[in-house]
């Protein structure tokens, strides 16, 4: 109650929105950095899309009569964004196949955690949907047979959202897959090489079918802060000062952006790899398209099989 008199003592009334000035001062507020500098254009764009929501709540409950904020573009103007990725975060082979290797002779949990970043590096599942999968959600092929590409189910999503947003006072909460239907699922193709690994890491600790494929000391969840930890000294230690510096696999994240722009860049369909990656068509085009590089020599025979103008 004590909370509650100093915010009604230190408020304004709601008549404030109606004065123009008052709410640019709150839209200034809300685009700015808690040390005076601008905030990221996401941050903008999330901000005064939650104020609109208070918004509309307070018309709802007529305490507003109408929404003071700026509308149309007027609203958007200063917030322009945009989903694409960005060309210099992806890895090349080499410097993958160096910041895993190092992972892997990491003395503790290394080889727990080359299999999770293996998976992400071939596969491209979302770090929250890698970190929820089970042994059973993992197909693999008979040691002996030809095939020995394997498959994973990804159905569920345990992101990391703080004990304080959580029900049941968890770090993580399980969710459906983002963007889709509740329930739904995808099957993704693993490399033969991501078979050895998981069939050798599943051996390793002893895994049942229904365990957590990737687990923390503890056997619980892998925890995130463990993942970043250990991809940033794996990235500090074997890529030189200027590239760690730089853009390239500097997010755990980029291991998914790598395998999709690849999967792009070998001539698999987008609609295939939009299948794969849990997007949709148009997302996964406006997202990677600038990525895609390495087409334009068969681009150009094919235009000129074509032919000319008699």
């Amino acid at each position: 109650m004590d909370i509650l008199r100093w915010v009604e003592r230190n408020s304004l009334p709601v008549s404030a929105w109606e004065d123009p000035e008052k709410v640019d001062l709150v839209l200034r507020s809300i685009d700015t950095r808690l040390d005076g500098k601008q905030a990221a254009a996401w941050s903008r764009k999330r901000n005064r899309r939650i104020l609109n929501v208070v918004m509309k709540y307070a018309i709802r409950r007529r305490v507003l009569r109408a929404n003071p904020l700026p509308k149309g573009k007027e609203s958007t103007a200063v917030v322009k964004t945009t989903n694409a990725v960005d060309k210099r975060s992806l890895l090349n082979p080499e410097q993958a196949a160096a910041i895993l290797d190092w992972i892997r002779c990491r003395p503790r949990g290394g080889k727990r955690l080359h299999a999770f970043f293996a998976t992400l590096y071939y596969c491209g599942p979302r770090p929250e949907e890698a970190v929820a999968m089970r042994v059973e959600d993992v197909i693999l092929p008979e040691p002996d047979a030809d095939d020995q590409w394997c498959e994973l189910l990804i159905h569920t999503a345990t992101p990391e959202v703080g004990k304080q947003w959580t029900d049941t006072g968890e770090i993580h909460e399980q969710r459906d897959l983002k963007g889709r239907a509740e329930g739904e699922t995808r099957t993704v193709p693993g490399h033969p090489a991501l078979t050895r690994i998981l069939r050798q890491h599943i051996e390793d600790e002893q895994l049942q079918p229904g365990d957590l494929l990737f687990q923390g000391e503890s056997g619980g969840i892998l925890a995130g802060s463990v993942i970043r930890r250990a991809w940033r000294g794996a990235r500090k230690a074997v890529l030189p000062p200027h590239v760690f510096e730089s853009p390239t696999g500097r997010r755990v994240y980029d291991n998914r952006n790598t395998r999709l722009t690849k999967w792009l860049n070998d001539g698999v369909p987008p609609a295939q790899v939009a299948e794969w990656a849990g997007n949709s068509v148009a997302v996964l085009l406006a997202t990677y398209a600038r990525c895609v590089d390495g087409q334009l020599p068969d681009l150009k025979r094919r235009l000129e099989a074509a032919g000319d103008l008699p």
